[in-house]
């Protein structure tokens, strides 16, 4: 096994409301917890790491990992537009100490999909105001704990939202495929019916979560939110190293079709770049590629292994995505998510073999990758699919939150030099 440097981050990657529990004032506790749900099953108590954050750390600290992506949670640091909650705030500055005290090197996202759930209400991620939210949101935080930071994430995924669309249109397009004569504006409206209950005096027109498929001009809010964060914050902190992540595909054209790929890479990530200009690292997230045919995205190659998400089985896709992210982007590199949905966890422990292996390749060629966070560190909640997928490196009861590290956890931090 060849080992990383003792100055590689190397550690696995939560977000706040998949892990926390009772997370009651974000837009997404909200949405789960009204009649009609799309959600498969409300978040609840999650895995309770609200409470149990010391025993988790602590168990990646004793495999050997030194780095801890994490989210602080806006809805629980401003629950209403006017309040910022000074209990919240101890809270985060306690957990900050506890990586410090363990060696373990936080990596803090700003925000992880859920919004407080004011926010909404306000317009959203559709609406420029968003933008100066959020800013005056780090800019209280980095003055509270800033301190106790080195890496900041703004935004985890700022590109969903588009991949989305992307998503929704092929959904759409299948179902009418097979289903003529749908309305599927009709369709979609009444899916969407809960999310509208669930903020009571909205205009409808207007709710718009950070995963509501995204216009263009929402894609603006989410780059000028990303633009004025980062400035605030290096405003209090200027040390401090500030990215994005995007949530990025391995795209693998087929002959004739690089054309095509190259457009899905633009929309992916190119078309962000001038707003990155002033970053100091980006952060790559990869679950799988993406075989591109004439017609666009293909599905797995038939016979190919599937995780549970129905990903294809494909690990090297971050050695190649850091590649082609290389060429474009000159400054460091973390990759903030990569990981794989499956009960098997000797499969897990293979995918990080070939994975890290793919990273060690990069990092061998004079690319500068300076950290890798596996997600996820626990199984949790999986946003609407609820409970069954696990990513997690540790296995957790829900009926008594006991925590069981699985051979993976080990095998991870292994690679530490």
């Amino acid at each position: 096994m060849k080992k990383f440097s003792s100055e590689f981050l190397l550690g696995a990657a939560t977000a706040a409301h998949q892990v926390e529990g009772s997370n009651t004032n974000s837009d997404f506790w909200a949405m789960e917890n009204v009649t009609g749900s799309m959600f498969k099953e409300p978040s609840g108590d999650s895995v309770d790491h609200f409470n149990r954050y010391k025993e988790d750390i602590g168990l990646m600290a004793n495999a050997g990992l030194n780095a801890y992506r994490f989210t602080i949670e806006w809805a629980r640091v401003q629950p209403a537009k006017d309040i910022f909650d000074d209990n919240a705030i101890r809270h985060y500055r306690e957990m900050l100490e506890y990586c410090r005290a363990k060696g373990v090197e936080p990596i803090v996202t700003m925000h992880h999909f859920t919004s407080p759930k004011w926010l909404i209400y306000e317009g959203g991620w559709e609406n420029e105001s968003t933008a100066d939210y959020f800013a005056a949101y780090c800019s209280c935080v980095v003055k509270e704990l800033g301190h106790l930071m080195r890496y900041v994430c703004t935004i985890n995924e700022a590109n969903m939202g588009l991949q989305l669309v992307k998503l929704v249109k092929d959904m759409m397009a299948k179902l009418g495929d097979v289903q003529t004569g749908i309305d599927m504006n009709a369709l979609m409206a009444e899916r969407m019916k809960p999310m509208t209950v669930a903020f009571p005096g909205a205009d409808p027109g207007k709710i718009h979560h950070f995963l509501s498929p995204r216009t263009p001009e929402g894609d603006l809010v989410i780059a000028r939110a990303h633009e004025k964060a980062r400035d605030a914050m290096k405003a209090v902190r200027p040390e401090l190293q500030i990215g994005i992540t995007l949530s990025l595909h391995d795209f693998q054209p087929q002959p004739g079709c690089e054309a095509i790929a190259h457009a899905e890479w633009d929309e992916e990530f190119l078309h962000y770049l001038p707003h990155l200009e002033k970053d100091d690292f980006i952060g790559v997230q990869n679950y799988s590629r993406r075989i591109i045919g004439k017609d666009g995205g293909l599905p797995p190659p038939e016979g190919a292994e599937l995780t549970q998400m129905g990903y294809e089985y494909y690990p090297e896709a971050i050695g190649n995505v850091v590649r082609t992210v290389s060429k474009s982007w000159k400054k460091p590199i973390i990759i903030t998510e990569n990981g794989l949905s499956m009960d098997d966890d000797s499969r897990r422990v293979e995918f990080i073999k070939r994975a890290l292996k793919g990273v060690q390749s990069c990092i061998d060629d004079g690319i500068d990758v300076r950290g890798y966070m596996y997600w996820s560190l626990l199984d949790n909640f999986e946003w609407m699919l609820g409970y069954e997928k696990t990513f997690g490196l540790i296995a957790v009861d829900r009926t008594t939150q006991t925590r069981t590290p699985k051979e993976s956890l080990t095998v991870l931090g292994g690679y530490r030099g």
